[in-house]
Parts: C-alpha cells; sequence; structure tokens
C-alpha cells in the first residue's frame, strides 16, 4: 500500500484541539477588557504553536492551529461575511453518556447582501505556515450552515425575497475565501457540515419539513451549494468536507446512517474526500459507501472524541477491513469522528487522552498502510 502524499493523509484529523487553561484565561481576561486583543492574539501565537509541536511529535502530516483563536467552529468564520448577524441563541437538545444537555450557541441571520469583503482565515493561515513544515489544514464551516440552522425564516425577505441570489452570493463569497487563501500558499481546506449529517436523523428530516423544506431535496440543493462555491476552486487545492451530528462538552444532537443523503453525497458532491463519524451506533453501518465512486477517498472516524477510555487496535483494524469490503482500502484514511473542541468549551476528555488517540490513529494507519502516516 502506497503512502499518501497529499491530503487526506491515511492519519488525520478533524481540525479542533482542547483549549489550554492559559488560553482560556487570557479569553476571559479579553473579554472583560483586561487586556486587548494583540495581547490575546500573543498568547494564541504560543498556544498554537504548542499544538502544532504536539501534532508534529505525534506523526501527524496534516496541521491546524487547532481552531484556537475561535469560540465556536462556524460563527467566527460566518459573522465576518458581510450581511450576517448573531442573534440570540435558539435552544438545541444535545444527548451525552451523562444525559441531556441544553445548549443555545448564537443564531446566524442575514440582514444584509452576502458579500466577501476582506479575507477571513488568510492572517491565522500564514501563521500556522510560519509555524510548521508539514501541511497546514485550514477548517472553515461549509457554506450550508448560514441556511440550514435558521431555514428561510432566518434570510431577510426583503433583501432575498428570491432564494437563488441568496445561494449564489453566498457562494461567490466562498470561492473568494478560496482564492485568498490559496494566494497565501494553503492548499488543503475542510468544510466542516453538520446539516448533510443532521439530515440522516428522522427527527431533524421532520423539523426541515415542517418549516418548509424538503429533506429530500435539501442534500441536492446543499450539494449545489457547495459546488458553485468550489467549482473554480485554485490548481493543487484540496477539499474535503467533514460530517458532523453535534459537538459539544461530549455530547451530540442527530443520529442515523448515511443511507438518505450517501447517494448525492458521495457523486453530486465534487469533494475530494470525505471525513465520516463512524465511531459508534449512532452512524449506522459500511453500506452507504458503496455509492462512493473511484478517485474519492473516505476518512474513517472510527476514534471518539467525545470519551476518554481509548479504542483497541485490533478492533480499529477490524472495522477498517469491514469498510474495505465495500470501497478499497487505497481509498480509506482513519482520523477521529470528530474535533476534540468543537467550541471553546470543549469535549470531556483529558489532554492526555487527546494525545493518546492521535498516536494510537498514527500507529494503526502505519500498520494498515505502510510506513509513515501520509
Amino acid at each position: 500500500m502506497t503512502r499518501r502524499n497529499r491530503p487526506p493523509f491515511r492519519a488525520d484529523h478533524v481540525g479542533s484541539f482542547l483549549r489550554p487553561k492559559e488560553l482560556l484565561d487570557a479569553r476571559e481576561r479579553h473579554k472583560s477588557g483586561a487586556i486587548d486583543k494583540a495581547a490575546l492574539r500573543e498568547v494564541e501565537d504560543r498556544a498554537i504553536r504548542d499544538v502544532v509541536r504536539m501534532q508534529e511529535d505525534i506523526g501527524l502530516e496534516g496541521i491546524t492551529d487547532g481552531e484556537f483563536r475561535r469560540t465556536y467552529f462556524h460563527i467566527d468564520f460566518l459573522e465576518q461575511l458581510d450581511g450576517v448577524e448573531t442573534r440570540g441563541g435558539l435552544t438545541a437538545h444535545f444527548h451525552s453518556a451523562k444525559g441531556e444537555i441544553d445548549f443555545a450557541p448564537p443564531v446566524l441571520h442575514v440582514t444584509g447582501k452576502i458579500r466577501h469583503s476582506h479575507p477571513i482565515q488568510v492572517a491565522d493561515f500564514e501563521f500556522l505556515k510560519s509555524a510548521s513544515k508539514r501541511t497546514p489544514k485550514v477548517t472553515i464551516p461549509s457554506p450550508t450552515m448560514l441556511h440550514f440552522r435558521g431555514g428561510r425564516g432566518a434570510i431577510s425577505r426583503d433583501v432575498y425575497p428570491d432564494l437563488e441570489p441568496f445561494f449564489a452570493d453566498v457562494a461567490k463569497a466562498y470561492a473568494e475565501e478560496l482564492h485568498a487563501l490559496s494566494r497565501a500558499g494553503c492548499t488543503y481546506v475542510q468544510l466542516d457540515d453538520t446539516n448533510l449529517a443532521y439530515l440522516c436523523d428522522p427527527k431533524m428530516r421532520e423539523g426541515a419539513r415542517q418549516r418548509g423544506d424538503d429533506p429530500d431535496e435539501l442534500p441536492r440543493r446543499y450539494a449545489s451549494l457547495i459546488n458553485a462555491a468550489i467549482a473554480d476552486r485554485p490548481a493543487g487545492m484540496t477539499i474535503c468536507t467533514h460530517l458532523c451530528r453535534g459537538n459539544f462538552k461530549s455530547a451530540w444532537v442527530a443520529e442515523g446512517g448515511y443511507e438518505p443523503v450517501a447517494e448525492v453525497l458521495f457523486n453530486e458532491l465534487k469533494v475530494d474526500g470525505y471525513f465520516l463519524e463512524y465511531d459508534d451506533a449512532r452512524s449506522g453501518g459500511f453500506s452507504p459507501l458503496r455509492f462512493v465512486p473511484k478517485g474519492k477517498t473516505v476518512v474513517l472516524g472510527l476514534v471518539t472524541t467525545k470519551l476518554g477510555e481509548l479504542e483497541s487496535k485490533a478492533d480499529l483494524k477490524r472495522r477498517i477491513d469491514e469498510a474495505a469490503k465495500i470501497v478499497p482500502l487505497e481509498q480509506l484514511c482513519l482520523s477521529p469522528q470528530c474535533g476534540f473542541s468543537s467550541t471553546v468549551h470543549g469535549n470531556e476528555i483529558a489532554r492526555e487522552s487527546q494525545a493518546q488517540k492521535l498516536r494510537l490513529i498514527v500507529e494503526v494507519a502505519r500498520e494498515v498502510w505502510g510506513t509513515g502516516s501520509g
């Protein structure tokens, strides 16, 4: 089995890491006005250098900044687009091994024309690139995140009486960000998408139907939006998507296998690879992978970030073998099922366990696919 010399890598990860206490304290001091943005960024820079060193020491090839400059995986990016505002939260019911958790992050509202008036991730990418000689990965929310959470009701009818111009403006804004990142040297981008995964859950599908959307048509509409955003992607840029069923303090929102979206996901969505949650029964079996065509890569998220218990190598290899009966092993990679800290709050897992799980992924990848984690 050959080593992959481009992303996604045999041993990869979704992107976010547990924030160190020094960084959390600095964020609180900045929020209270005790330190300015420049002082906070100095703390962020130190923390990012440390988490980059951790990733390199473990043997990872794709390196992120841990999303250490963000509060939420999606809001910090999307609210920098012209025309987007955040308002009071809509409560979501998360489920965990310990019970129910209610969480109400701010809701994004479209109140003006969507425009990309300035680069959003370029400065952060340039710092990350300077901190590592390996492949830096930029994680950004999928463009679908501006629609699904609030639906038609969160998009001004005065600004967008017809939704087609809205989708076109979102795609154009994303295309401009991708080109800005490319000019800075970025070759690896991940679009984090909860919505395609939520559309695997019968309850979420019914919720979409009740607000006037067709849950059978939405995957195709979202694939079209993402395709428009990446249609003019710069040469040499790999674009993957990560499907997530919710990740907050080790809790989740949605359940259900990929069958309802699989055919569109794998055959109409023109990304290069898919990071898929497969850490427990919530995600169903590997059967939907039968739709994966040649030339696309599936990163199996077999290692959970929600619990500290370490998976066994034997179990991981067995599950990789099961998936390889449907998709050739050459098209598979291994990762955690999600990030360790999709929000600043972090999952209920120790930093030591975070590192152990990443080492396990690298070791299993080397034993399954050969020398190196690439």
